[in-house]
């Protein structure tokens, strides 16, 4: 798969996840929020959480689930860019680490892609 395709790819993923929470309730804040640590998929706020989302996409989980993927290093960086987010900022809300795991078969035109939420992953 190329460079653009993949992009393209994961921009899917990260709309399906963005669609998905809304349903939920959430409020999308931000959407491939970049700093010098790195990109954070998507941040989304309920009533009671400011949610850092990192979003992962497979074809299916034969090899292990996505969040596997999301490990001690990636979560590192994830939270060294939440907490650069959060001193430019403000909120009252608590911040929570979350994973949404996306499995469409078909790529982009799976019908009804698999989503899990996976909340307070770590």
């Amino acid at each position: 798969m190329s460079g653009r395709n993949s992009r393209l790819l994961g921009r899917w993923g990260e709309s399906q996840a963005a669609e998905f929470l809304r349903g939920k309730g959430f409020r999308i804040i931000a959407a491939n929020w970049r700093c010098r640590f790195g990109e954070i998929d998507l941040i989304a706020a309920d009533d009671e959480f400011l949610c850092f989302v990192e979003v992962k996409l497979r074809k299916s989980a034969a090899f292990g689930p996505a969040a596997a993927s999301v490990d001690r290093r990636k979560q590192d960086r994830l939270r060294t860019a939440a907490a650069l987010y959060l001193s430019r900022h403000e909120t009252d809300l608590q911040p929570r680490f979350d994973v949404i795991e996306i499995y469409a078969p078909q790529g982009m035109e799976t019908p009804k892609p698999e989503i899990f939420h996976l909340e307070n992953a770590f």
